[in-house]
């Protein structure tokens, strides 16, 4: 796994992924405190952080199924919504190899009959799982074909 130092690495690193699955991908970028979604505390027209660095901010949208979307924060994590489902606080360095196992088919949903439970399980590097808990509303067509 390689270390994503920026955002910007991270994002060339998305879009190479979307090239290796043919996928198309959609980035937007926000760069400045006053414009990234965490810095609502930032005064008006303050640009930069108090250290002086321009926080960067990208949202990513893949095209085809499963529909992945991802906000990588200026602060070395992202959110990752997998069919409407939102994974929060994933390390930036993480955010390649989620997304990979959802494009290899490697993630699942593990359901549960009682008390009725189903849990998005994502495997990661170093046997490392990613788990959020789904309700019924959150089961897609595409979710409801990977239930374990």
């Amino acid at each position: 796994m390689d270390h994503l130092p920026s955002t910007e690495a991270a994002v060339t690193a998305l879009r190479e992924l979307a090239a290796e699955y043919a996928r198309v991908v959609e980035v937007s970028h926000e760069i400045g405190a006053d414009r990234t979604s965490r810095r609502t505390a930032a005064g008006v027209g303050v640009t930069t952080d108090p250290d002086g660095t321009l926080p960067h901010e990208a949202y990513l949208e893949f095209g085809g199924l499963p529909r992945v979307s991802v906000r990588l924060y200026p602060d070395d994590d992202a959110l990752i919504t997998v069919e409407g489902v939102e994974c929060p606080d994933i390390d930036r360095d993480d955010v390649p190899a989620f997304v990979r196992s959802l494009f290899d088919d490697r993630a699942f949903v593990k359901a549960r009959r009682f008390p009725s439970a189903r849990t998005l399980i994502v495997p990661l590097p170093g046997d490392r799982t990613h788990r959020e808990h789904l309700t019924q509303l959150h089961l897609t067509p595409w979710l409801s074909s990977r239930v374990r």
